[in-house]
This record gives structure tokens, sequence and C-alpha cells, in this order.
């Protein structure tokens, strides 16, 4: 179960804290779309539910800010969210519009967070609520928890990351590639 320090730092952020992440397999249409749960048995998505507090907030809510150290990830239950990287030169808390640079929007089943969560490294862009969101937030702490307990459903969550984190990189290398010709070009 999520401890209460987790807890305060994401009422501190503005969010709504919602209680334990209970029956999660139920959420067929979820585990259906996203590339994290899709995997998981009912039963080991219970599992993971168990480690997980739920979350709530509203739109135009800060989720996840660029910079923070924080060891947690969300996977995203509902809603819409806008990822947003601060351009060379602006503010780290400005707010002005055209100081981010979009680098995507997602939406139910999408992880957010992982790459801090597992390297405990600041957060490499922001997350924004674009609809009102209700996300399953795990920490470092219970993923080690979940291992302890539950090896072989700790491990298939890892390689699941892990498969998430390859895959972003490959599509951030095929687009940087494309950038790099582009202006080999002109």
């Amino acid at each position: 179960m999520p401890n209460r320090t987790i807890e305060a730092q994401l009422r501190q952020r503005g969010l709504q804290v919602l209680g334990p992440c209970e029956h999660l397999s139920q959420r067929t249409e979820l585990r259906a779309e996203s590339a994290l749960l899709r995997d998981f048995t009912p039963e080991e998505t219970e599992l993971l539910g168990a480690h997980m507090l739920r979350i709530g907030a509203q739109p135009g809510q800060l989720l996840i800010a660029e910079g923070d150290a924080s060891d947690w990830m969300m996977i995203l239950l509902r809603g819409t969210v806008d990822i947003g990287k601060r351009k060379v030169g602006a503010q780290a808390d400005s707010q002005e519009p055209g100081d981010t640079t979009r680098l995507g929007v997602v939406r139910a089943g999408a992880v957010l967070g992982e790459m801090s969560m597992l390297d405990g490294e600041p957060r490499y862009a922001s997350c924004w609520a674009l609809s009102e969101v209700e996300a399953a937030v795990m920490t470092r702490a219970a993923v080690g928890r979940l291992i302890g307990a539950h090896p072989a459903v700790g491990a298939k969550l890892l390689v699941k990351l892990t498969q998430l984190l390859a895959q972003r990189l490959r599509n951030t290398s095929n687009t940087l590639v494309k950038v790099l010709r582009k202006n080999a070009a002109a």
C-alpha cells in the first residue's frame, strides 16, 4: 500500500487523493488499450493495483513538473494529458504561452514518469491534465515491495517498463534522424 509521504506530495501539488487503486482488473477496456497492462492477467492486475494510489486532477492541473525530483510513475486511468518540455531559455516557473514545446498528448492507458521512478533523476518534462483525469500512482518503494512479495509479477512489470522505454527511445531516435536528414538537405 502506498505510504503517507507520497500522499502528502500529491496533495501538495493540488491533486486529489482518491485512495487505493482497487478493482483495476475490472477496467477491461483500459487493460486492453494499455501497453503496460495488456499482458497482465486479471489477478496480476489486481496485485499491481494493490500497490498503487488513485488520484484525480482537473483540466489545467499540473500532474508532473519538469525538473522535480520524485520517485513515482503514474498510469493514466481516465482522461487526456499534455506532455511538454520547457524551451531553452524559458524560466523554470514560467507559464507564458510559447515557453514549452508539446511533446505529445496521451490518453487512458499511458504511463507517465517511469524514467524518474526508475533512475531517480529529475523529471524530463511536465504533464498537464487536458480533461478531468484519474490516474494510478506507483512509487519505486512500491515496486520493490511488489518484487519482494510477488517476484514474477514484479519482473513482468519491469520487463514491460523496459519495453516501453525502448520503444520511446526508438521513436525519439527516428525523429532525430529525420530532423538531421532534413537539416543536412537544407
